[in-house]
């Protein structure tokens, strides 16, 4: 299902070809947007509980050894098998080792963006087995044999047409229906005799208490229990960060998640696990990739707070108008740009700079991430080992020179307005990047130095 990559500004681009899709696309977006912020307002404590689930996530950031041991040994108490991946390789070998242990050859999936970071579909699809998502938008980027664009709504790009001729096509529906009533009672159908009959299922994990053992899984579908509650076998997968301590602090977290993703007082489904029910395996895999990596960067550690809530995508002005897809990564928008060159610096620089570094994420973040800073010291990172391109390179070189000598400065801005009013077309055209998608600005007659030398005076 993946595609050739391209660099963010150039499948931006391409994003931006359909002008009235893109509108559409940043408005959605933004009216998401503003249910989270209605749903927060409704909460006179909203604030403090932002700071509760901060507080509480830099307490598992500095004892995540304690917390992942406690939990291992009460799961393994309650009857899970709990695994160890230390890369997506690892954890894609351990599925596959499960489910062929069961003689397993087909197996339904809820939403996960664990195992789209590991690429596990397209793994396990290699090696003979038929992985089947039911999530409702999941369903339908992997019928179109395309990643989510968005972590909670991995469909958002599309319009209802786009899903009605996809279901056309793969369903038999009505040629042409738009109904989502009749869309979703169609996609309802197809996915039934999936749940009834497969026996292994895969579920993510929002949330693993260390006091008990269990996990939650959060859902607006109910997909993740039907699927869970009839297989054989329930694998559970997740990246260490999910670990919180107590049972007792679910409750700020299941308050901000909702509220920040979607501006629902609470997720429809928030499903608590514990024991395999009679006859059932039960199989928790604990991923690391790179995250034990990311604890050590003091920067960037508390980019593993992220509850996954999309909050910071719905709101980022270039995510809205570049889509989802253009992040080439599985967890796009600026969250995804923090934590996507933790990966690959080479294959994920150019992410860090798809970003207006307005604050907007930050100000939204549910566990307080400072998102926005840690956008603009991965650039500096980036910058010093050399994996920027190298006419930015020179570019940045060219600007210190200018900024670091005033004279050269004022020089250089004086000829730069003489040639915007004297011969326009020298900056008007298309070897500038500005003026692509902008009007260039009518030059001053002078500088705003020279305005306050003249008036110091008066």
């Amino acid at each position: 299902m993946s595609k050739p990559k391209m660099d963010h500004a150039t499948a931006s681009e391409a994003f931006n070809k359909d002008e009235n899709y893109v509108d559409w696309h940043d408005e959605t977006l933004w009216f998401v947007r503003q249910k989270r912020d209605k749903a927060s307002k409704v909460l006179p404590e909203w604030e403090a509980l932002r700071e509760a689930g901060s507080q509480i996530k830099h307490y598992v950031l500095s004892h995540l050894d304690e917390l992942l041991i406690q939990f291992e040994k009460n799961a393994q108490q309650n009857g899970v098998r709990v695994h160890w991946a230390s890369d997506a390789d690892e954890h894609n070998a351990i599925v596959l080792d499960l489910l062929r242990k069961h003689q397993i050859t087909q197996m339904v999936k809820s939403k996960s963006m664990l195992t789209e970071e590991c690429h596990m579909n397209e793994y396990l699809a290699a090696n003979g087995i038929e992985v089947i998502d039911t999530d409702l938008g999941e369903r339908i980027v992997q019928l179109r044999e395309e990643p989510p664009s968005h972590i909670v709504l991995p469909a958002i790009h599309l319009k209802k047409k786009d899903i009605g001729d996809l279901f056309h096509t793969h369903l038999g529906t009505e040629a042409g229906a738009t109904d989502p009533q009749y869309l979703t009672e169609a996609a309802r159908q197809h996915l039934r005799d999936k749940f009834v009959t497969r026996r292994a299922a895969l579920t993510g994990v929002n949330f693993a208490v260390a006091e008990t053992g269990g996990f939650v899984v959060a859902t607006n579908e109910g997909n993740a229990d039907m699927g869970a509650h009839l297989a054989d076998i329930h694998i559970a997968c997740m990246g260490f960060e999910k670990i919180i301590p107590k049972q007792e602090h679910l409750g700020v977290f299941l308050r901000l998640l909702a509220r920040s993703a979607t501006g629902q007082p609470i997720t429809t489904y928030s499903s608590h696990f514990k024991t395999p029910r009679p006859g059932q395996e039960m199989h928790m895999v604990i991923l690391d990739n790179n995250r034990s990596v990311q604890l050590g960067r003091p920067d960037f550690r508390n980019s593993l707070k992220c509850i996954r809530c999309g909050a910071c995508m719905n709101t980022c002005p270039v995510y809205r108008r570049s889509g989802g897809h253009s992040y080439h990564n599985a967890v796009a928008g600026p969250i995804g740009s923090i934590l996507a060159p933790n990966l690959d610096m080479t294959k994920n620089a150019d992410l860090p700079f798809a970003s207006t570094l307005c604050g907007s994420c930050s100000n939204v973040c549910p566990v307080k991430i400072d998102i926005h800073d840690q956008l603009y010291k991965w650039r500096q990172v980036l910058a010093q080992q050399g994996h920027v391109p190298k006419a930015k390179q020179m570019g940045i070189k060219a600007m210190s020179v200018v900024l670091s000598q005033p004279r050269f400065y004022q020089w250089s801005g004086r000829i730069g307005r003489t040639l915007m009013r004297s011969v326009p077309f020298m900056v008007n055209n298309g070897l500038n990047p500005w003026f692509k998608q902008r009007e260039m600005p009518e030059p001053p007659q002078e500088s705003f130095r020279d305005w306050y030398v003249r008036n110091r005076q008066d």
